[in-house]
């Protein structure tokens, strides 16, 4: 098994378009860890990804006969660009279907690199169903994206390089997960020559797939993924990637957004480049192992994987990583409607920085306040903070984990509205495409009053609305019925304190 893909990653063709992507070390990270981090640049090869590896290495295996007949993925991004570039490279035709909420941009990099483009469906799965009947109907071969022992030695390159550009023992290699073929190209060369160096899986907490194989014993099939790290958006992992990761990776770490948008901000100030979120997964993994590890004095590569980041989630990144960071708090606090109590609240932190400040009259004898401090200690000066508050007084909630909160309420506090009965609020997610917004409205229908609604474009690829809608109990079993036949994936929120405290009648 080991000299089976120790032989094929060896003999992988990926240098014909990729290249050796520098390991650079990351002095202010390093600094901060007190550990020695380095970075793998995979987002300097020629498609900003290193998914352009296992893509060629795939096409270049093809036979003449194969090859003239053309090839096909299904991609929302970096694979496709990926297969775009190794197929013009090779002089065949490339047909790449991607879902219609593919964001321009993206579309429009793989139309300029020679690629035909279909738009088919509103998420993988059915860019996925599409572009396998097509390869069927007209001979294409099917380049895919990780579940391929050619593309999964392509990506395996990459531990060569990372062997023979580090020097002194290795402590740890952390490594992104969607489909698990880059981890299993990496593991399965790394573990035949040095067993002794770690192989660490990363995945967002809301796509945890090879978590939950793992964990299994076997394939797990998420039924919904977050999008926010869409570069490893899979519901479910690869067979051989699976059974790869299986002997050879030591375990899997799961990190959030906001872990995700700090590890952005320390790749940012270490190197000036803006990764991906799923490029970034890596060292929000090495981050969160370190610390709970209590690591130090040892050396770990971490792969940053991507940068084709669209420009406009750098808003959402931003507004996300100093909670990441444990340099920003969010609280809802409540304060008596008197003179003086105002004053005497801000008191409580007056040598910090306030980031946002929402206050709005609620009634006669009481007000809700959302404050966002900025903090210089981390998470134990956070802690202290809510402390400080409940001893002077104020009842008071930490919101700084709290994803509705951060998502929606902090850009809506308005006050309850106290005449309002049988209201109950949902956090929608539906693919983002033009009309969608309109789409969504009419799919809920009018059966059902909305009494609250936020939406706001955070640049993904799935929009988020947060809606409150009245719901007589005699109607609540049709209503849910309703919803279920929409296939939304959503989250009853009623009982969340965010609104509770700011919004609730």
């Amino acid at each position: 098994m080991k000299s089976e893909y120790l032989q094929r990653i060896l003999k992988a063709r990926v240098y014909d378009v990729a290249i050796e992507s520098p390991l650079e070390r990351a002095s202010r990270l390093s600094r901060r860890l007190g550990n020695e981090v380095l970075f793998k640049r995979e987002d300097l090869q020629p498609v900003f990804s290193f998914k352009l590896r296992g893509a060629y290495n795939k096409i270049a295996s093809l036979d003449a006969a194969a090859a003239a007949r053309g090839v096909i993925c299904a991609s929302a991004g970096n694979h496709a660009q990926g297969v775009a570039l190794a197929a013009r490279h090779r002089g065949i035709p490339a047909l790449v279907v991607m879902p219609r909420t593919t964001p321009a941009i993206k579309v429009e990099a793989v139309r300029d690199l020679g690629a035909e483009i279909e738009l088919a469906g509103d998420d993988y799965d059915a860019a996925f169903e599409r572009a396998q009947a097509l390869a069927a109907a007209r001979g294409l071969a099917f380049i895919h994206p990780f579940d391929d022992p050619e593309v999964i030695a392509g990506q395996g390159t990459i531990a060569i390089e990372i062997l023979r550009q580090h020097e002194g023992p290795l402590e740890a290699i952390f490594v992104p997960v969607g489909g698990g073929g880059l981890i299993a190209g990496i593991a399965g060369y790394v573990k035949a020559l040095h067993p002794e160096i770690r192989v660490v899986g990363v995945e967002p907490e809301d796509a945890a797939g090879m978590h939950a194989s793992l964990a299994a014993g076997r394939r797990v099939t998420l039924e919904r993924v977050g999008l926010f790290a869409d570069g490893v958006a899979v519901r479910r992992v690869g067979a051989e990637s699976f059974r790869l990761a299986q002997q050879y990776v030591d375990e899997i770490v799961l990190v959030d957004t906001d872990e995700i948008c700090a590890a952005i901000q320390d790749i940012f100030e270490d190197t000036r480049s803006i990764a991906e979120p799923a490029g970034a997964l890596a060292v929000a993994g090495l981050k969160k192992w370190v610390a709970r590890e209590g690591a130090a004095g040892r050396s770990f590569v971490t792969l940053i994987s991507g940068a084709n980041m669209n420009f406009d989630r750098l808003r959402h990144v931003a507004e996300r990583a100093d909670l990441g960071q444990h340099r920003e708090a969010l609280f809802a606090v409540e304060i008596p409607e008197e003179p003086g109590s105002f004053l005497r609240f801000c008191e409580t932190f007056a040598a910090r920085n306030v980031t946002e400040f929402n206050y709005r009259y609620a009634r006669a004898d009481r007000a809700q306040i959302f404050v966002g401090l900025a903090l210089s200690g981390g998470l134990p000066e956070q802690v202290e903070l809510e402390q400080a508050m409940g001893r002077a007084g104020f009842p008071v909630t930490d919101m700084s984990s709290n994803e509705m909160a951060k998502l929606h309420v902090r850009y809506m506090v308005g006050g309850s509205a106290h005449e309002l009965r049988h209201e109950r609020l949902f956090r929608f997610e539906f693919p983002e495409r033009p009309g969608a917004l309109l789409g969504f409205l009419k799919a809920i229908g009018t059966d059902w009053n909305i009494s609250l609604f936020h939406y706001r474009n955070h640049g993904s690829d799935s929009g988020r609305v947060l809606a409150g809608i009245q719901v007589p109990p005699q109607s609540s079993a049709e209503f849910l019925q309703h919803l279920a036949d929409l296939d939304y994936a959503y989250v009853e929120e009623t009982a969340n304190p965010a609104y509770r405290i700011f919004l609730g009648g």
